[in-house]
């Protein structure tokens, strides 16, 4: 029988134990020690309908119990999985709790998934349930879920937030349950990937948990931090690195944002005086763009993490002046490595690099880029970019059910490719340089799709920037750029071009074509899709 997940060796997990990194304890207990010690502050901030919840530690844990107990009162068995796909309300916070203490397992479905989606996580986990809200930004997620529910044999139960079905099982007397095994798998994520279907990603409570310590103890989270999830919360980013299982560790004060364009986030934060958040690039130059103009006092909020994709050095420069903060990269991945550039680390390494690894047990490994099944002894010279392999302590060994992609992308003696490039510094720092599967051969010279749309983006017209690939008969790939102007500016394509040649860089990286467009097509977590970008392209190129 083949095991759905790959657990670590049993010599390097007591050694992982033993330095202290696994404490043995499990997402239901942490939220019972949170409520004792930070029982009457605040602990959660959401909208929902019109209407703000604020609900402490104390009421968080008894929604979290009565939850739990309605779920297993509906049969909802220890280890069984269900798709959890809730936008950033406040009954996000109980409902996931609820499922730990119950012993099931969380599969994360992001606010933008759709029928396909959902159904390839039902059945790729087996999934017993789904739960979700209505009707949410005009798309009724209800009818969804009980579509996929109809089309898999697996889900037996669809939960809506909101509904009186949801409000009678929050209603149920709360009792004890018992404790899951701290070791085993306590959710699913998703794969991180804009192409094809996400993988499954398995975590356990020992695993995730010392990622969210290292993550709340590096970016200085105290019980008086404010944190705004401004993104999705079911990601990996806005859920851990701190995001809002670090801001709880530290008894600080979440607050859900319902949508994460500047308008929203700014509101709430005045409103709430948040002190830390997160954004994907993109959002980061919305923001910059919007805080120029804004009405709303930013004056508490102290610290921008910016990750999800690499922060390009022009906009990383661009952040603290315009926002008044202090700039922290994050790079990492829901398989496992997280890096952060530290508060305390020099100007040049906040702004030039993507940070470095939480835990002195992560092991980084940089290896020949032109071999996709290097090993981890295929090291290339120090300061040379190449392929990043990784394991440690939170870094997964294998995909939840994919014994073949696992043979791949994992190596015999478990680090795990990641698919990026990078540049190790000699302080330990990673910059990325871009994505193996993003980088472009152009008549046999490779093009780096991040390094040019950092060039792009020094453009003072230019807001974002995405280049990708076109097949070309004579050079293979030719490059396209697709460029957001700044609201009232319009850079023409030779324009861009002479400006790219006067940075200095070789001729073969200057773009090929040049398309200005308003925005970027997302992915659900808010990453420029270079899926649909290839797919706008490959129609461009054909009407051509």
């Amino acid at each position: 029988m083949t095991l759905d997940h790959t657990p670590w060796p049993a010599s390097v997990a007591a050694r992982y134990r033993a330095a202290g990194h696994w404490r043995g304890q499990t997402f239901g207990a942490l939220l019972t020690a949170l409520a004792e010690a930070h029982g009457p502050r605040v602990a959660v901030v959401g909208e929902r309908d019109g209407t703000t919840s604020r609900w402490t530690y104390a009421e968080f844990d008894d929604r979290a119990h009565r939850i739990a107990a309605g779920l297993v009162d509906s049969g909802i068995r220890p280890g069984e999985r269900v798709v959890v796909q809730l936008p950033n309300v406040p009954e996000f916070a109980p409902v996931l709790f609820g499922l730990w203490r119950a012993g099931a397992w969380p599969v994360f479905a992001l606010p933008a998934h759709r029928h396909s989606e959902l159904r390839h996580f039902a059945e790729q986990s087996e999934a017993a349930a789904i739960i979700t809200v209505g009707v949410h930004e005009r798309h009724d997620h209800a009818a969804t879920a009980r579509a996929v529910a109809a089309d898999v044999a697996s889900v037996r139960h669809v939960h809506v937030v909101g509904s009186a079905d949801f409000d009678d099982l929050s209603a149920t007397a709360p009792r004890e349950l018992p404790d899951p095994d701290p070791s085993g798998v306590a959710f699913l994520q998703l794969s991180g990937g804009s192409t094809g279907l996400p993988k499954l990603i398995p975590r356990t409570h020992d695993d995730y948990l010392y990622s969210v310590r290292e993550s709340a103890r590096i970016c200085a989270l105290t019980p008086d931090s404010v944190y705004l999830a401004a993104l999705p919360a079911a990601h990996n980013y806005p859920l851990s690195s701190p995001g809002v299982l670090g801001a709880w560790h530290a008894g600080a004060k979440v607050v859900f944002s319902p949508r994460p364009d500047a308008d929203t986030a700014f509101r709430l934060i005045e409103r709430e005086g948040v002190t830390i958040t997160g954004v994907v690039p993109p959002l980061a130059a919305a923001w910059v763009q919007t805080a120029a103009r804004t009405g709303h006092d930013l004056s508490t909020l102290d610290v921008l993490l910016v990750g999800g994709a690499k922060c390009g050095r022009e906009l990383a420069e661009r952040v603290g002046p315009a926002l008044g903060v202090r700039l922290q990269q994050v790079f990492g991945m829901a398989e496992g490595l997280v890096c952060y550039t530290r508060l305390d680390d020099p100007a040049e390494v906040v702004l030039g690099t993507q940070g470095r690894p939480i835990s002195p047990d992560d092991e980084v490994r940089v290896v020949d880029p032109d071999n996709p099944l290097a090993g981890s002894d295929d090291l290339v010279a120090p300061g040379e970019p190449g392929a990043l392999l990784t394991r440690g302590p939170y870094t997964i060994r294998g995909y939840y059910r994919a014994p073949e992609h696992n043979a791949l992308a994992f190596t015999p003696d478990g680090f795990y490719r990641t698919g990026d490039l990078v540049r190790q510094t000699e302080s330990g720092h990673l910059e990325v340089v871009g994505r193996a599967k993003e980088q472009i051969n152009r008549g046999g010279e490779k093009v780096a799709a991040e390094e040019v749309e950092d060039h792009l983006m020094a453009h003072p017209d230019v807001l974002d920037a995405a280049v990708v690939a076109v097949p070309d008969d004579y050079l293979g790939e030719r490059t396209c750029a697709y460029v957001v102007p700044v609201a009232g500016a319009a850079p023409t394509a030779p324009a861009l071009r002479r400006f790219i040649r006067g940075r200095g860089v070789a001729a073969f990286k200057v773009p090929d074509l040049v398309q200005v467009v308003e925005a970027f097509p997302v992915t659900g977590v808010g990453k420029t899709s270079k899926r649909e970008l290839r797919v706008a392209l490959a129609a461009l190129v054909k009407e051509a």
